[in-house]
């Protein structure tokens, strides 16, 4: 028996508007998650004034080239190592993809800061971060961390912020905005209708282990202790 053709017409508008409510829902919920809990990092230095003291900085890897970060990644690091000169964290976690031969995010990400000031006892390396939840989850369970700031870019903040929390650690977001300048940011930023998607999936429903989930490691309480 055939639908009158209204019927059909309803139907495709119900499916659509459950389509674009099951679009919207993740990227809705990372931003409610992690309002209030985040900082744009201008260009002028006031916003390091509303960043709350912590243990921790988080950096989440975003690409290297031979020996040296991304932009992207350069950013991320030049506000990490402002927050630890300004006194807001007193030990650094880098985490990022060290799958593959010949790619070392977390080291060049190092030797970036120690060319900042940064001293080195203060910073421990994640070689295993290969996706924010994978981060998040590992500074947890393997690096023992429970309060931190994690610095990524503006439109990766609210997902990079709620995961974290998610995972079980008290935290804070600041993000880069001067990614508005490379054509490339529009093309991160609806990428993260998928990301966020994925990542209530692993946090929420699925609850995933990371790829890597172990052993644990103490460096990171060694660092702090300094």
């Amino acid at each position: 028996m055939r639908l009158p053709a209204r019927a059909v017409l309803r139907r495709l508008f119900q499916c659509a508007v459950l389509l674009s409510l099951l679009v919207l829902a993740p990227i809705t919920w990372v931003w409610l998650a992690s309002s209030g809990h985040r900082v744009i990092a201008e260009e002028t230095p006031r916003w390091i004034e509303e960043v709350p003291a912590a243990p921790v900085a988080l950096v989440l890897g975003a690409g290297v080239r031979g020996e040296r970060p991304t932009p992207m990644l350069a950013r991320r690091l030049d506000i990490t190592a402002a927050l630890y000169h300004a006194g807001k964290v007193r030990a650094i976690l880098l985490s990022g993809d060290n799958g593959r031969a010949g790619y070392d995010e977390p080291t060049v990400m190092r030797d970036y800061l120690l060319a900042k000031g940064v001293p080195g006892e203060q910073v421990v390396l994640d070689y295993a971060g290969f996706d924010t939840w994978d981060s998040c989850v590992r500074a947890r369970q393997v690096f023992g961390a429970r309060r931190l700031t994690v610095v990524t870019q503006v439109f990766h903040l609210p997902r990079a912020v709620t995961l974290c929390r998610t995972a079980g650690i008290e935290t804070f977001g600041v993000g880069d905005d001067s990614a508005g300048r490379w054509s490339a940011t529009y093309v991160y930023a609806m990428r993260e209708f998928v990301a966020s998607a994925k990542g209530f999936l692993d946090s929420v429903v699925l609850r995933s282990q990371p790829r890597f989930p172990g052993p644990r490691e103490t460096s990171l309480e060694h660092a702090l202790t300094r």
